[in-house]
């Protein structure tokens, strides 16, 4: 029986995107026949779908995606506390989706995106929709999973740039803070800070002393280490922040005119410390490029068992890997929902077992 798929990416992009509608779409075609596999690309993501913007994919716009970065699908963000909202532009944006899919004649919908993507995934599959998530994110805070595609290549690219603070940082001496991407999870920014052998690492979950973080800086200097190296997650608060909502915090930093939490450490630091102190923020970079080799076949993993549902017809569910195994978990069980790091976490006991500070 000839199986209608759509395909769309959402959300902000990460290595490891192409790889996996590759694997879909080598994976439905080996498993049920060229024949009898029609793949729809939904363009910009949920965008895409509100608006119909679509087209029928040939097999051979799948070859030679592998290793390119981004998405050929193009991608938006699409907040999910609005997709239930009717803005000024008169659109149900549900009702648009289920008319997208239902003119578009689709078995399936296959959505390759991070928490929010999934939220509005489990939305679709109860209004009676065929969907399948991959979860995707550079923040590695899906729940659920032990690991998204995307995660991977983005620690390579952290380490890569906290590996080239050391020397300009020694050079100069100075105190260098590197902003790693991580709004809500610190996932990126504890591995790449161990990997790239950061002495102090700041992530969302552990709110920050900064007289914690400038006494590590100082016993630093009195020790003989003329430079620093801090990962700071984007997402960080101090002890003080933790205590209040997130929307306060916020009105209290717009106030104060501090831009960014790394800036604001960073001028503590020197103003506290007296030492010469700089951030650096990789930003986008982060997100771009190649995907590495792990998230090459990891994407490719997640791509076939996604393909392996379909041809079951086994759908509400989102793709993963627990315990070494790739597996699928209900939408119903992990929508809506992060994985943080726990500050007891395994890996933070080791940062700290090798003198690391987390501002604590």
């Amino acid at each position: 029986m000839k199986k209608r798929i759509g395909i769309l990416t959402s959300g902000g992009d990460c290595p490891g995107l192409n790889a996996t509608i590759r694997g879909v779409a080598k994976a439905c075609y080996e498993m049920m026949g060229q024949d009898n596999v029609e793949i729809v690309g939904i363009a910009e993501g949920y965008y895409g779908l509100i608006n119909n913007i679509c087209r029928d994919m040939k097999p051979e716009e799948f070859s030679g995606i592998l290793t390119r970065g981004g998405t050929i699908l193009g991608t938006k963000r699409q907040p999910f506390k609005m997709m239930q909202v009717i803005g000024d532009d008169k659109i149900d944006k549900v009702k648009n989706m289920k008319e997208t899919y239902k003119k578009q004649k689709l078995d399936c919908l296959l959505t390759l995106g991070g928490n929010g993507t999934h939220k509005t995934s489990h939305l679709l599959s109860q209004e009676g929709l065929n969907v399948i998530g991959l979860p995707k994110t550079i923040d590695n805070d899906i729940f659920g999973t032990d690991v998204t595609f995307g995660f991977h290549t983005a620690v390579d690219i952290a380490t890569d740039a906290i590996d080239r603070l050391h020397t300009t940082a020694n050079s100069h001496s100075r105190i260098l803070l590197c902003e790693i991407m991580g709004n809500k999870a610190g996932w990126l920014t504890l591995n790449s800070g161990i990997a790239g052998g950061a002495d102090i690492i700041l992530i969302p979950e552990i709110p920050y002393d900064i007289d914690k973080v400038c006494e590590s800086v100082i016993k630093r200097s009195e020790s003989g280490k003329n430079f620093s190296i801090i990962a700071v997650a984007e997402g960080v608060f101090d002890k003080d922040e933790a205590k209040l909502k997130k929307k306060e915090r916020a009105r209290l930093r717009a106030e104060a005119g501090i831009t960014t939490a790394t800036n604001r450490i960073a001028s503590q630091i020197q103003q506290n410390t007296g030492l010469e102190t700089r951030a650096c923020v990789p930003g986008h970079m982060l997100r771009g490029g190649s995907p590495s080799a792990y998230d090459r076949i990891l994407a490719t993993q997640f791509g076939v068992h996604a393909a392996k549902l379909i041809s079951q017809e086994k759908y509400g569910r989102s793709v993963a890997k627990i315990g070494g195994k790739i597996t699928a978990n209900k939408l119903v069980d992990i929508a809506g929902k992060t994985k943080f790091v726990d500050p007891a976490d395994q890996l933070v006991k080791t940062a700290k077992n090798l003198g690391i500070s987390f501002g604590d």
